[in-house]
Parts: C-alpha cells; structure tokens; sequence
C-alpha cells in the first residue's frame, strides 16, 4: 500500500485498532463551536481556568541540549506561542496536533499548531494512523504523519481516553454539567437585573373599613411614580411617603434563594476541579482547602502544569528527534518561582548530609559535575 509517495511501514504484531471515532461528541443540538462559546468564551471560571495553566505551560523556563529546538519552540507562528496553544487545545479539546514545516534542505523551520477540530485522523487497514486530514474554509489536505524520508511531520498529543484509540479526552466534556448550570445561574441573574433586580419590598394597600380597593388609573400611577422616582441606582435611599391606606412591606432572600447562590459556588469549583486548577486561585469563595495562597499557586505547578508541559514537551522532542538528533526537553524546576520552597527544603536535606561528597550532593542537585 502506496500512501503520499512512500511504501507504508506494515507491523505484522500490532493488534487491530478500532477505525471508529467514540472519543468526544457533543449534543445532537450543539457543535463543537457552539460548546467553545458556552464553555470558555461565555463562562469566566472555564477561561481562567485554561488562560492561568495554557499560560504558565507558555511562560516556563526550559532547559533544552539543542539550540535549534529551543529556537523552534519560542518562535510564534501566526501570531500564537506554540506551547501555550497546545495547552489550551489539550485541556479543552483533549487533543493537539503540531505541523513540522521544513524549509528548502527538508531541515524543520516552523512549527505551527493547528486547530484539533478540525483535523482527522485518517487509519490504515489496521486501524493505525497514517496520515491527518485537515478541514478549513472547505477545503480538505492531507498531511502525512511522516514525510518523504520517514521524519516525523505531524506530532499528535492526546490525552488519556479509554474509550477511544485515536482521539483524547479534554476536560471541557468531564465539566459540561457543571458548565451549564453555571452559565443559567449567570443568565438568571442578568435576568434578574434587567428586571430592577429583587424587588426591595412591596406596597400593601390596607382598604380600611370601607373596603374599596385602589382602581386601575391609581395603580397604574404608583406604578409610574415608583418607576420615576425610586427605581434605579441613582433613586437608591430616597424616603417614600405613603397615603391613603398603603404600607411597605420590606422582601428579603428566602432560604431557596441562598441555596441557588451556593449551587452556583458549587458548579464553579467543580469546573475548576476539573480543569485541574485551585479554587482559591480564582477567588471563589468557601474554599479553604489550602492553607495560604502559595501552597495552592504550588499544587498547580506540581499537579497540573508540570504533568501537561512534561507532555507536551516529551511529543515535540519525539517528533524533532529524527531530524534534529536525541534531545531533552523539560522544564528548568529551579527557575520556577512557585517551586521555590521545594527547591530550599532540597538544598538543606541536602547540605545537611554529611555523609555524601561534594560531588555527590551536586549531582543529587541536578548540578553538572562532569567539568571538574
């Protein structure tokens, strides 16, 4: 089998995959567009969430062997960091997928990133990936996973999905419940503004003996008076007189009213549980789970955005390697600012140890020790 001028690599062990795409779907009546707008462009929690870990995966400091990688991974592509776009694509998409360009000599000279939504995998008869098709303005191309000489051309990074052998699982799925009951609690809310809010009390007529209730052109000019006089911000505190057998009866939040505030609170930790982030990071309040802001700025590093970097960065340097030679690619530990009590408490473990060498303590440090 002949696919893009190149024999195709035939593994007679590999088991069978399954063509059949059971990754992510969204509800027959919303598009994968119609859940970005919902869930990251529409819903404060969700963008934080994936700006505050997309940007720290974009802004780590790295520590590379090779110049020419280390070039290619700062460069921004039409204007976009590399490492910050993969990140979001990974986390809400469940999958990202890196074009290696090369230049004139068949050496790589960009590396772009290209929108998961609109790449497909494309399996051979054995279901294993062979090539990516990419849709755009409708027009489709086909992009090999390796070109001419066998060098990797397109670098797919996933997340872990059990139920699916091509395509990742992103959060933005796991947290779609909790996404829509905070998007109706923020809808219910603006409705409630755009109709005066809760209504601060109520006016009671009290007839008196005679019984006679207000007539229609009377309620209608209280309605007008309020509405001129007392409704609005710049009416708020102004005294109310009241005649002819009325009273104000104050209103205030009913129990089922503060239960709906707390659901709201509730769905928004639970999005930024999903997406791996400390609630305290983005001020929700009732969350007292970390002691003080720089253990929960500590738990993100070392829970969240190291494992997705370490990812993303273990991909790049896989898929550089056949062109560019062996290298290593991770994020420099002693360069974070967030890691910087881990990075102490090191240094004195091991100071205090006196039965190591010089030598030895270095090299447990990470320190080069091979120049003497």
């Amino acid at each position: 089998m002949n696919w893009f001028g190149r024999k195709a690599v035939q593994h007679a062990a590999r088991p069978a995959l399954s063509r059949v795409y059971g990754g992510w779907a969204a509800p027959a009546a919303l598009s994968w567009d119609g859940e970005v707008r919902e869930g990251y462009l529409e819903n404060a929690i969700v963008q934080r969430s994936v700006r505050l870990v997309a940007e720290a995966v974009g802004a780590a400091p790295l520590t590379c062997c090779q110049d020419r990688a280390a070039g290619l991974i700062g460069a921004t592509s039409a204007g976009q960091g590399l490492l910050e776009t993969l990140a979001a694509h990974v986390m809400l998409h469940g999958n990202a997928y890196v074009q290696i360009l090369p230049d004139a000599s068949g050496e790589p000279a960009e590396l772009f990133a290209l929108r998961p939504d609109r790449v497909s995998v494309e399996a051979d008869g054995q279901g294993w990936p062979e090539a990516y098709r990419y849709k755009a303005g409708g027009q489709a191309a086909i992009l090999p996973a390796l070109d001419g000489a066998g060098r990797t051309a397109v670098i797919h990074i996933r997340g872990f999905h059990p139920l699916d052998d091509h395509y990742g699982a992103g959060c933005l799925g796991a947290a779609r419940g909790a996404i829509a009951a905070h998007n109706a609690a923020a809808r219910w809310n603006k409705a409630l503004l755009d109709n005066a809010a809760r209504p601060s009390g109520a006016l009671v007529h009290d007839p008196g003996d005679k019984g006679l209730p207000l007539a229609a052109d009377q309620i209608e000019r209280l309605r007008e008076e309020l509405a001129e006089s007392f409704a609005g911000g710049h009416n708020a505190g102004r005294p109310l007189l009241l005649e002819g057998g009325l009273k104000w009866q104050p209103l205030s939040l009913s129990p089922a009213d503060m239960d709906f505030l707390e659901l709201k609170h509730s769905a928004a930790r639970e999005i930024a549980m999903a997406f791996g982030v400390p609630p305290m990071l983005l001020g929700l309040p009732g969350d007292a789970t970390y002691a003080n802001y720089r253990e929960a700025n500590r738990a993100l590093w070392r829970l969240t955005v190291l494992p997705l970097a370490t990812k993303i960065l273990n991909a790049i340097a896989e898929g550089l390697s056949p062109t560019l030679g062996a290298m290593t690619l991770r994020v420099d530990l002693d360069q974070v600012p967030a890691l910087a009590g881990d990075r102490m408490a090191l240094w004195r473990e091991v100071s205090a140890a006196d039965w190591l060498s010089a030598e030895e303590k270095k090299v447990l440090l990470g320190l080069d020790v091979r120049g003497g």
